[in-house]
């Protein structure tokens, strides 16, 4: 036995497990009457916030929910969706977020297949919950949200959701998990092809990106965070979390609405917001009076396909201030950032949005990120050329897919977990992905990135938004085809002219042989639906 072991094992006073529910506790402790949450006429402070996670999980456990049970929620960006990041975890349940824009059949498989025993759900989602609770043999008690803010709809059940915590007490002793590997939370994929995965997060992996997002974005204490992002997709990437950590004030935003999130950061005085690109897109095309009302500064992180180099100087013109990352819901959401350098500010805007494009370099919480080889899993040169899958392993990966052995033991082959995505990685170790691997384009022997053609595609004056799909082709196997949404005042544009800019700026082989002009099919959290687009390109 090490001289280092001797008498010296881990016990209670200097060993716990790793939770984000420790946050809430020290916030409430510290900063009790400090502002916690902003929703409309709704002002409450840290005390009344930690008081109404702990009725929530008295409550629950009154009605017999306790460890391992799954309680799913169908809830936009309100107070409530908060108090169930804390609330449910406090008893050992799970909490199990909803994409609020599937359909019943999809809403049903996931309540079934994660066996959730609660269903919270706004009366917005009426429909949609009453037709999947009736495709259920052993449907689970259903709770009501009646939001103010939105006056409307019916309610799902009988049960009403303030009533149900004046059942709880808010002094409830609530659990610290036995385990850190106890799970957390349920999040299902997007399930574009077949059902849907379920991912599993536990508490060590929540506590650590947490706190990986305020390392990485530097918040500092105190920010007002306003929910441009869907607190479903992956735990609104552990920001319910992160914000409270930081005793910060929740904002929150019902449904996206570029005029309320220009008046929310002037009224409110906001910091810090995320989402997809496409939320700075619309703040940018908000007329100019509009905009004037930012008169402090703002930081907006943004995961995907980084916004073009004209998006980006136009909101930073505002006073807004893009921050690029990237991952994916297997990891907590985003684990990788364009880490940026002082001596970076004095390049050329289309130089720092090249930079910015990158995804960049992992969190201090994620322990490996690497670019490699996706049947050897060698790494590729760092040569910003040579493409290969991204691969990550570390303490902020999943525990794996809900009663999926085989999809998790091919997403962990290896050690490492497959990511799907193709990229190079700079001499500089930043990682720049160019593309998924379903998505790359190979026509006659070559590689195309549809990234690489999007992003010219956004440097046309006309263009509001662009993807790009491989279009089956008998000469070259695969052609570019190009679905563009075209601003309002220029529909007079014609495909001619988008297959002539792209001629000036790229490749012959690369510029799309089809440029088709349509509204952009999207999920509820902005991306585009590329498989829609891919079953279109196929059908011209």
């Amino acid at each position: 036995m090490s001289i280092f072991e001797q008498g010296l094992a881990p016990a209670a006073v200097n060993h716990i497990a790793l939770s984000p529910l420790s946050f809430i506790e020290r916030t409430a402790s510290v900063y009790p009457t400090y502002p916690a949450v902003i929703h409309g006429s709704i002002r409450r402070t840290w005390a009344e916030t930690y008081a109404r996670c702990r009725r929530l999980a008295s409550a629950l456990a009154g009605r017999g929910i306790g460890k391992d049970d799954t309680v799913a929620v169908m809830l936009p960006n309100i107070p409530q969706m908060l108090e169930v990041h804390f609330g449910v975890p406090m008893i050992g349940a799970v909490l199990n977020p909803l994409n609020v824009r599937l359909d019943a059949e999809a809403i049903a498989f996931m309540l079934q297949h994660g066996e959730a025993k609660v269903v919270i759900a706004d009366r917005e989602f009426f429909d949609v919950i009453h037709s999947a609770i009736g495709m259920l043999d052993h449907p689970p008690l259903v709770i009501d949200v009646d939001d103010p803010e939105y006056g409307e709809g019916q309610p799902v059940s009988n049960l009403d959701y303030e009533a149900f915590l004046a059942e709880g007490d808010p002094e409830f002793a609530w659990q610290w998990p036995d385990d850190e590997w106890q799970a957390i939370s349920l999040n299902y994929t997007s399930g574009t092809t077949g059902n849907p995965k379920g991912v599993v997060y536990h508490h060590r992996g929540a506590y650590l990106n947490a706190l990986g997002n305020q390392m990485t974005w530097a918040m500092g204490n105190h920010p007002v965070y306003l929910w441009t992002l869907p607190m479903f997709h992956c735990n609104g990437w552990c920001y319910p979390w992160t914000v409270t950590a930081l005793a910060g004030v929740h904002v929150f935003l019902r449904r996206v609405d570029p005029q309320k999130i220009l008046t929310l950061i002037r009224d409110e005085q906001v910091t810090h917001m995320c989402g997809a690109p496409i939320v700075l897109n619309a703040l940018v095309n908000m007329p100019a009076e509009a905009k004037a009302a930012i008169d402090h500064p703002v930081e907006a992180m943004v995961a995907g396909a980084a916004p073009p180099a004209k998006v980006i100087g136009a909101v930073e013109e505002m006073g807004i201030r893009v921050t690029h990352v990237y991952g994916l819901t297997e990891v907590y959401g985003p684990v990788t950032l364009c880490a940026w350098h002082a001596e970076w500010d004095a390049l050329p805007l289309d130089q720092r949005a090249e930079i910015k494009a990158r995804q960049g370099v992992r969190y201090p919480t994620l322990e490996g990120v690497m670019v490699g080889d996706p049947k050897t899993l060698e790494p590729t040169p760092r040569d910003g050329q040579t493409i290969g899958e991204v691969f990550m392993r570390g303490n902020t990966v999943m525990k794996g897919y809900l009663k999926n052995p085989s999809a998790t033991a091919e997403a962990f082959e290896g050690g490492w977990f497959h990511t799907g995505d193709l990229a190079v990685c700079h001499p500089d170790g930043y990682v720049e992905i160019k593309d998924r691997l379903k998505d790359i384009i190979i026509s006659g022997g070559e590689n195309i990135s549809t990234i690489e053609l999007e992003g010219v595609l956004y440097r046309h004056p006309a263009v509001l938004e662009a993807a790009v799909v491989a279009r089956p082709d008998e000469k070259w196997g695969e052609t570019p085809c190009a679905f563009i949404t075209l601003k309002a005042d220029h529909q007079a544009v014609r495909d001619s002219d988008i297959i002539g800019f792209c001629r000036d700026h790229l490749a012959s082989f690369k510029v799309p042989r089809t440029v088709v002009f349509i509204n952009l099919p999207k999920t509820s959290t902005g991306k585009i639906q590329k498989y829609l687009l891919r079953d279109m390109a196929k059908a011209l």
